[in-house]
């Protein structure tokens, strides 16, 4: 059994993942960084581009954008829910005409033709999930592009230090008392997250040779019928490179969102984004600094590529 599909197809399909993934940005820090370094990115690379391929693309968060900037739009998710919620959006945005909304697995791209799409992307790492066929899914993301693709998967060196910090996501929540369930756990969990860690050298050494995040424990939580987190496979980033140019694609760069923004304390960031001016300013520095080829690796979920296929 496709394992990873599988406990994929039942996590995204769960009824409120439409509703709490659309708010992302409202509720954590790492979300609102990674997403403007997504969106300086796309926004600053579309001449040439009419057609997009969205692979993974939750709640239309870029493929709106991309619409209400005159591309044609696939949106493409293995999430109903997640479809749903993106076409209720668009459709507030004005752009619902403008998208394609197809519910598909990345493990399965045959139903579209070579070179099918100006661009292709796919962010949030869905990639990382499609264990042990990551290198095929990079492959086929590839044959339908026709002009530049972008991509964002899980950053091996961005994630091993979770290893050694079971709290890192307190550090970006936004606002504490807001009503989101994973913030709430975040808040209540803190203690005893705390007092139950214990560093484990294999853990890491793991991590680092295997990249695999998961397997095990969540093929067996699957099969008692619960849900638990995607198997995740972890790039490094001359990996990743390597898997690109395999395919064809040049001019790679790299990028780890989140790499500034981590080595500060939660009480400055939130201070940070309550200020307009501070956050737009930190928000432009952070894309500066992130995109170093030198800190890439230590993004704070997402390693993000971008390469070019031919000559625009």
């Amino acid at each position: 059994m496709d394992y990873s599909r599988k406990i994929s197809e039942r996590l995204w399909n769960m009824p409120d993942k439409g509703e709490l993934e659309s708010h992302r940005e409202e509720t954590f820090i790492d979300d609102i960084i990674q997403k403007s370094h997504i969106e300086k990115e796309l926004l600053s690379h579309l001449d040439g581009i009419k057609t997009v391929f969205d692979g993974g693309a939750g709640c239309g968060r870029f493929s709106i954008l991309l619409a209400k900037h005159g591309c044609e739009v696939t949106h493409f998710d293995i999430s109903q829910p997640m479809i749903e919620k993106a076409k209720e959006l668009a459709e507030k945005g004005g752009v619902l005409d403008k998208i394609t909304f197809v519910n598909g697995a990345l493990e399965d791209l045959k139903d579209f033709s070579d070179k099918s799409f100006d661009m292709v992307i796919s962010f949030d790492a869905p990639v990382s999930y499609t264990y042990p066929n990551q290198e095929k899914v990079i492959s086929e993301l590839v044959r339908i592009c026709r002009k530049r693709i972008m991509i964002s998967v899980s950053s091996r060196l961005g994630s091993l230090p979770y290893l050694a910090n079971p709290i890192q996501k307190n550090q970006f929540i936004l606002d504490e008392n807001c009503e989101d369930t994973f913030v709430k756990w975040c808040i209540s969990n803190k203690a005893n997250a705390i007092e139950a860690f214990r560093f484990s050298k294999d853990a890491v050494i793991k991590l680092w040779q295997e990249g695999l995040m998961g397997g095990e424990n969540e093929i067996a939580e699957y099969e008692k019928g619960g849900v638990p987190w995607c198997i995740t496979y972890t790039f490094m980033p001359d990996e990743l490179e390597e898997i690109l140019k395999r395919y064809g694609v040049k001019n790679i760069k790299l990028a780890g969102p989140g790499a500034y923004a981590r080595t500060l304390p939660n009480e400055l960031l939130v201070k940070i984004m309550k200020d307009s001016k501070q956050r737009s300013d930190f928000l432009d520095f952070c894309h500066v600094y992130d995109s170093n080829p030198f800190v890439c690796g230590m993004g704070k979920d997402n390693l993000f590529a971008r390469g070019e296929l031919s000559a625009l």
